[in-house]
């Protein structure tokens, strides 16, 4: 078959369409009518003729809302006047790629009255873009006219392809020129393409067309300057091995909020449980951004931390029920056995699990509805705009923390992290209890996380170990998911609501049986895993970690003299002041932030650095006596101050910081405590 390999093919179930422009659509008339004269296709077949179909005149209308919402999320919606009636056609916004077929087929709809009135919130396309748009209002973005003109090839009167012919004009507001477009359509069977597709390439030679690398939305766009929404704008994103500690968070959060903002589209249409899959886990990583590096941020965001926590409740509970339904296949085919041996009753149909799994739809349709709700809600307005304002504030200039070098904090920061993971590791080990596996996986899931985060400030050289955590938390995530699946078998099988057939309840209790089985093997190998955690990826990243920090330091400027004597401490005499000793400043050689002895609670989504104390787990980020936030987790005694700390400025009796700070020169009398920024 002679077919441009970079012609615009677009892949169907039960045809295969090429899309051409031209300057002319003159010479393709004449091709047609020379089609008796030629030859028909490979093999002798017999030659083609053209039936010509009555004229179609298209009047296309392409909405979207302000926002670009429906264009964010893939899709393109197009409102074709038919007669009297308006049609609603949904589609995939992908423009024509040979080696990409469309990820989906168009939907359509017949509108009920004329207008965006006309959608309401049922029906295939109606749904959709209900769930897409949420309250805003739909516009129309372009108009589009166009003369259709049909033709059918024939072979010995079979229909063998079909070629369209379209004159194409899209109007440009406020009096501008509109546009001309010409473009031709050769659409043929699968059953017939072997045969007949080389007269594509002769159509293509012949009338000297072009291949259309734009549709026609896209066209029409282009034309009237509208630009693609991209991710948003909230500043640089870039980290490189010289970055400042506040260089790094800011640079984590923003790429988490991007994250966030590209797959909120995806998650309201919720054709893929993977767009909310991956939103969930960009609510997980910003909640951890946001607690390991609360020294750097504003006093806001822990606020901020908080909402998140609600955001990705609403989303975890779709999500459980997407782990549920994907895995009800799997859970089929081991009832399999019991489905024969209870087919004999009439009552019984052929999957005793039927009934389970039109309940979970049930339940997730509903957890949708809130999730929507709270998509549209002013609370998630309002959460994203500040999550938004403070990603472009940026670290604040005169914040002695923010200006650290990041190669200096990190490491004391993953090596408690790591602390808290053999801790969790010891523990789960001892118990063999579920609970204590799934502290160990949220403690690992963070050491990952930090691990990703500050992955470019070490060329990329923390990978190995990251790779082996991630494999350790996928086979805890295993024993999790069978212990959420059993409780969840047994909720609905005992629960209150809707009643279960007999034969359901049997099959469930077989299937949470297989589950048991399931994470006991796990459990049984669990041991040679978690050896992981102390081989020589962890040994060789520490020791690069702490030869980058002692080089960091030695590169930091020395200690400047003082300008000018301090004040005296009001209620102190002369004489006292005299004979009290100097506060030593700490040198390039200082040693790292006290590690906390307590690790991190076990609450999944708190993110990365809590504490334990005082027998609590899971805290938040604690702040000192002056109540000024710290980096990451906090130390032991006085928050980890000293002169062995080289992120905290040493403090004379008054509380006012000393002249001779290591990382930042001279510093205003009234500089507040170390974490604290504007």
């Amino acid at each position: 078959m002679a077919r441009s390999p970079s012609a615009a093919v677009a892949h169907g179930r039960d045809a295969v369409e090429w899309r051409f422009d031209a300057l002319d659509l003159r010479p393709v008339e004449r091709w047609l009518a020379q089609l008796p004269l030629r030859g028909g296709g490979a093999g002798g077949l017999p030659a083609l003729t053209a039936l010509v179909r009555p004229p179609m005149r298209l009047h296309d209308r392409y909405l979207d809302t302000e926002d670009s919402r429906i264009r964010r999320a893939d899709l393109v919606l197009r409102i074709r006047r038919r007669g009297r009636q308006d049609e609603a056609t949904l589609r995939a916004f992908s423009r024509p790629d040979p080696a990409r077929p469309s990820r989906r087929p168009d939907i359509t709809q017949l509108l009920a009255e004329a207008g965006t009135d006309g959608f309401g919130i049922t029906g295939p396309v109606g749904s959709r873009v209900h769930a897409v748009i949420g309250r805003r209002p739909l516009r129309q973005v372009l108009e589009v006219r166009t003369r259709r003109r049909s033709f059918s090839l024939r072979a010995e009167g079979e229909h063998v392809a079909e070629l369209t012919l379209d004159d194409t004009i899209i109007a440009i507001g406020d009096g501008g020129r509109p546009v001309p477009l010409r473009r031709v359509r050769i659409r043929i069977p699968t059953t017939r393409l072997d045969a007949y597709g080389e007269i594509v390439g002769e159509l293509r030679t012949s009338c000297g067309l072009r291949n259309a690398l734009l549709t026609k939305f896209d066209t029409g766009l282009l034309a009237l300057g509208v630009p693609a929404p991209g991710p948003p704008d909230l500043g640089p994103t870039t980290v490189t091995p010289g970055s400042t500690l506040g260089d790094l968070s800011f640079a984590v959060i923003r790429r988490q909020l991007i994250t966030l903002a590209s797959r909120e589209p995806g998650t309201r249409l919720g054709e893929d449980p993977e767009e909310l899959h991956d939103m969930r886990v960009a609510t997980r990583r910003l909640r951890a951004a946001l607690e390991l590096f609360a020294g750097v941020l504003p006093a806001r965001a822990q606020v901020l931390r908080s909402e998140l926590s609600w955001l990705a409740g609403i989303l975890g509970s779709v999500r459980d029920l997407d782990v549920q339904l994907g895995r009800m296949a799997e859970m089929e085919r081991w009832a399999e056995p019991w489905a024969e041996t209870l087919h004999g009753s009439a009552s019984v149909s052929a999957s005793p699990l039927e009934s389970l799994r039109q309940l979970l739809e049930r339940d997730r349709a509903g957890c949708r509805g809130e999730l929507l709700d709270a998509l549209d809600s002013a609370r998630w307005e309002r959460l994203w705009s500040g999550l938004a304002a403070m990603a472009r504030q940026g670290p604040a200039r005169r914040s002695l923390a923010a200006r650290t070098p990041a190669t200096v904090a990190v490491p004391s920061l993953v090596t408690a992290s790591h602390r808290s993971v053999m801790r969790a590791a010891g523990r789960a080990g001892r118990s063999g209890l579920a609970e204590d596996f799934h502290r160990l996986r949220i403690r690992c899931k963070r050491l990952r996380y930090m691990l990703e985060f500050t992955s470019e400030l070490y060329a990329n050289r923390s990978a190995p170990f990251a790779r082996r955590l991630a494999g350790l938390q996928d086979k805890l995530g295993l024993m999790q998911d069978a212990e959420v699946a059993t409780l969840g078998l047994m909720a609905a099988a005992t629960g209150p609501g809707e009643h279960l057939p007999p034969a359901a309840v049997f099959a469930m209790g077989g299937v949470a049986e297989r589950y048991r089985s399931e994470a006991a093997d796990l459990l049984s190998g669990m041991a040679a895993r978690l050896r992981i955690l102390r081989r020589r990826e962890w040994a060789e990243l520490a020791k690069l970690m702490e030869s980058r920090r002692l080089e960091a330091l030695a590169a930091m400027p020395a200690a400047r003299a003082p300008r000018r004597p301090l004040p005296p401490p009001a209620g102190s005499s002369l004489t006292e002041i005299a004979h009290r000793p100097p506060l030593p400043a700490p040198g390039p050689d200082a040693g790292p932030v006290p590690g906390p002895d307590a690790g991190p609670g076990a609450g999944e989504d708190t993110g990365v650095g809590a504490v334990e104390t005082a027998g609590v787990e899971d805290g938040m980020t604690g702040a000192d006596a002056t109540g000024g936030p710290k980096i990451g987790p906090p130390g032991d005694g006085a928050a980890g101050a000293g002169p062995e700390n080289p992120l905290l400025v040493p403090c004379r009796s008054n509380g006012h910081p000393a002249r001779d700070d290591p990382i930042g020169g001279d510093v205003p009398e009234a500089a507040g405590h170390i974490g604290s920024s504007a």
